[in-house]
């Protein structure tokens, strides 16, 4: 029993038998059913209403022409639809009264996907960038998917906020594609010799890498170490950086060895400190976005999630992302981006978003003449590759 499948029977049942209830659906939109057919039928029933179908006029019962009609309009958009169909939906309706909870079912069952299918999408693209050594395809699904979040959020009438779960998701982190590890790994060795041997190049990139960049966790621990030599004003040589390696616990329990700290001070070369560390940054951004982007996708699957909970879930899984897509913007002297939402209204909510949620739970009797069209859903879309190589 798929308990989506029979809420969208019944809201197109209810309006079957009540083209009245349309009024109270305002809200709903076609593309929010998951099935083609039920697509199909209910802008039908839409477009019947905003012709001004007689069927709306009806005081007592409901004329057959209402169904006929419903039917035949829809039969032009998708095959297989017959009136026999159309009384299975009536027989799926136990209140016709009830339509508008109906409808907050099949709009939570599309929130859900919709959420789905967007971050499959910025998965895809951060791999596909991944392999290529590029960020625009996930930086540019990363901005849809806030987009599309947050125009969620206004549409079922909640204030878009990013909130964490109350349990936090086991994600292992995103693994770098094999063929871009190897060079990955071969660029943060090669910076943090670089910022060993000449230790003022710091100032070129601690503005804007942070040690959770790297992919190797101990190349990160070794760029903190260096980190902290740099805000004290203290030296930084190979003796200094080892020094604070031990300082920090990292050769007692096992993150370094005097070997691997000593074998990067070796690996000495001529290099930018910048061009180098935005190598490392574009590796990270792909990485979280990829990170975020299942996070986010095992969160949509969760159907013990209401809708409020998985966009304000999702968001907060979207932080991350938010950051080091920032960073890579200043990194690339760009200004940093807006943030992705809108501070909660001093006042309370708009007008509109508590219609929206009243909407949804307290149908109201509306004469037919004063009903309006939906509105449709918008969702927004949105760097310099750098052209910098190693001096």
């Amino acid at each position: 029993m798929n308990p989506l499948l029979h809420a969208e029977q019944a809201v197109l049942g209810s309006v079957l038998l009540d083209p009245g209830q349309l009024a109270h659906l305002d809200w709903l939109a076609p593309d929010h059913f998951d099935r083609p057919v039920h697509q199909a039928l209910f802008a039908a029933l839409r477009k019947l209403r905003a012709d001004g179908h007689p069927g709306l006029a009806a005081d007592a019962s409901v004329p057959l022409s209402w169904v006929t009609d419903a039917v035949e309009e829809a039969g032009h958009h998708v095959r297989g639809l017959s009136a026999v169909y159309a009384h299975t939906l009536v027989s799926a309706c136990p209140r016709p009264e009830h339509a508008p909870v109906y409808g907050r079912m099949v709009l939570e069952g599309a929130i859900h996907r919709s959420i789905t299918a967007h971050a499959i999408r910025l998965h895809q693209a951060a791999r596909a960038d991944a392999l290529r050594g590029e960020v625009e395809g996930a930086l540019h699904h990363a901005v849809v998917l806030t987009g599309v979040l947050t125009d969620l959020a206004r549409r079922w009438g909640t204030e878009p906020r990013p909130v964490p779960p109350a349990t936090p998701l086991a994600t292992a982190p995103a693994a770098l594609p094999p063929v871009r590890a190897d060079h990955v790994s071969e660029d943060e060795r090669f910076l943090l010799a670089v910022l060993v041997e000449r230790p003022r190049a710091m100032d070129e990139v601690v503005g804007w890498l942070r040690p959770g960049d790297f992919a190797d966790p101990a190349h990160g621990q070794l760029y903190r170490c260096l980190g902290a030599l740099h805000h004290r004003g203290e030296p930084i040589d190979r003796i200094t950086l080892l020094w604070e390696a031990q300082r920090r616990g990292l050769l007692a329990d096992g993150t370094l060895s005097g070997g691997q700290v000593a074998a990067i001070c070796d690996g000495v070369g001529p290099g930018s400190a910048e061009w180098l560390g935005e190598q490392i940054l574009r590796s990270s951004v792909t990485r979280v976005a990829a990170a975020s982007a299942r996070a986010v996708q095992g969160l949509a699957q969760d159907e013990a999630l209401s809708s409020g909970q998985l966009i304000n879930h999702a968001l907060h899984a979207l932080g991350p992302l938010d950051d080091v897509r920032t960073r890579w913007q200043i990194a690339n002297g760009r200004p940093a981006p807006p943030p992705s939402t809108r501070a909660p209204s001093p006042t309370g909510p708009s007008p509109a978003r508590v219609h929206a949620a009243l909407a949804r739970s307290s149908p109201r009797q509306v004469s037919p003449s004063s009903a309006t069209a939906s509105g449709s859903v918008v969702a927004p879309a949105a760097v310099r590759t750098p052209s910098r190589g190693p001096s």
